[in-house]
């Protein structure tokens, strides 16, 4: 079968009885135990990709409105990354239509990461920028929901679910297509306005309990999987801002830290706290455990994923400035020290919410990396750095003195790989 023509009859509610049988019979759903599978891994290879040319834009850009700009993209790539998540949790992604629409979305989502660079403004030549950029969007957004929909069948709460997603998920299409043809400023409010319109609509439609979370190990994964994912961007940062400088004692210095950076980002998350958010999934249920996954995850986890993002822009131009002996700079050091402030207060949100508790050492170090904004700003690009590093390392000796024994059984009752 033609997987554009039945993505697009779905689209239109024009399917035959045949047809939905024929396509459904490709379609397998998920059980309690299901994991990521490597064509999701496959999958978010474009995401790789788009998330590097976020963070270079906010780089070209130079400016607070190019970060808010980036962060904007940010979070358009996330809710369609969120989305697939959730249609792999349902039903296998790696076969049979559900596998052929998502080749079809990652197609679509490397557009939109081609077109990133003029996502705001158009160059000269060729198409129009922000208008392929959101019209490959709603590609994404239209194929996930018609998949899902055929995924559905069967489960009439679910598929009432997907149909009045669609009404916030149009009503913020409207808004970027009105924004990518106004351009400016008034671009930026319209894509925002476009955000809240989709982000909080489908909230408050999952309140309903439409939705289904059949592995909460799969969930658990991916999103470690796009942790990952994001601090791999702080290690591509390390790269980006060495480029082309000559190999000194400050440049060498510099990439040590920042990579020093990365594995504390990564112990902050994997060491007990994605562990015990799995272990606290797992044993909710029904809607209880939808709820969770929804707030936690889907909404809960953005903030986590921007503050890597805005400090692996920070630690690019720690690198790009190593050695020279200038202040780093209000444009790089609010990015680093406030992107690990974002990080670590995202990390509180999820502890909240997951545990209804929270981390006093976390909640510590976030008040101290805003509280060293002003300092960051004047201080030499690697002193910022260095008493970065110094900060998250005290935080995660603090953590792994505390946490020795909740650790130990953690990974006791998950094991090791964290499967139980």
């Amino acid at each position: 079968m033609d997987v554009i023509r039945l993505v697009t009859r779905a689209l239109c509610f024009t399917w035959t009885m045949e047809e939905r049988l024929a396509v459904r019979q490709g379609v397998r759903p998920t059980s309690e135990d299901h994991r990521a599978t490597p064509f999701e891994l496959f999958f978010d290879l474009v995401y790789v990709f788009a998330v590097t040319q976020v963070t270079g834009y906010m780089a070209d850009e130079h400016s607070a409105h190019g970060v808010l700009q980036g962060l904007l993209m940010l979070a358009l790539l996330w809710g369609t990354w969120s989305g697939y998540t959730w249609l792999g949790n349902h039903s296998r992604a790696d076969e049979g239509f559900v596998r052929a629409g998502m080749i079809v979305a990652m197609a679509a989502m490397f557009v939109v990461a081609l077109s990133i660079p003029e996502a705001w403004r158009d160059g000269p030549g060729g198409l129009d920028g922000p208008l392929v950029l959101v019209c490959a969007y709603l590609l994404v957004r239209c194929v996930h929901l018609a998949v899902y929909t055929v995924a559905a069948a069967g489960d009439v709460g679910l598929r009432h679910q997907i149909v009045i997603t669609w009404l916030p998920m149009t009503a913020g299409a409207v808004l970027l297509v009105s924004g990518a043809l106004l351009g400016g400023w008034t671009q930026t409010v319209l894509f925002t306005v476009a955000l809240l319109v989709d982000w909080l609509g489908i909230y408050l439609t999952a309140r309903r309990g439409g939705w289904r979370l059949h592995s909460p190990m799969h969930l658990t994964e991916r999103h470690g999987l796009f942790i990952i994912l994001a601090i791999g961007e702080s290690v591509v940062a390390i790269g980006v801002g060495a480029a082309d400088r000559p190999i000194s004692v400050p440049l060498l210095s510099a990439a040590i830290l920042g990579i020093a950076v990365a594995v504390c980002l990564w112990w902050l998350y994997f060491d007990v706290v994605s562990l015990a958010a799995e272990h606290r999934l797992v044993e909710a249920r029904d809607r209880a455990r939808v709820n969770l996954a929804v707030e936690a995850y889907t909404y809960g986890h953005f903030p986590i994923v921007a503050g890597i993002v805005l400090a692996a822009l920070g630690v690019e131009g720690v690198l790009a400035h190593a050695g020279e002996g200038k202040s780093l700079g209000a444009f790089y050091a609010l990015p680093l020290f406030g992107g690990l402030a974002l990080y670590l207060a995202g990390h509180l949100l999820f502890e909240r919410r997951m545990h209804g508790a929270l981390s006093l050492p976390r909640l510590v170090a976030t008040c101290v990396f805003l509280a060293a904004l002003p300092a960051a700003v004047v201080l030499p690009p690697l002193a910022g750095l260095a008493g970065a590093v110094v900060l998250l390392t005290a935080l995660i000796v603090v953590e792994t003195t505390r946490n020795t024994q909740a650790r130990a059984g953690l990974r006791g009752t998950l094991g090791h790989d964290g499967q139980q």
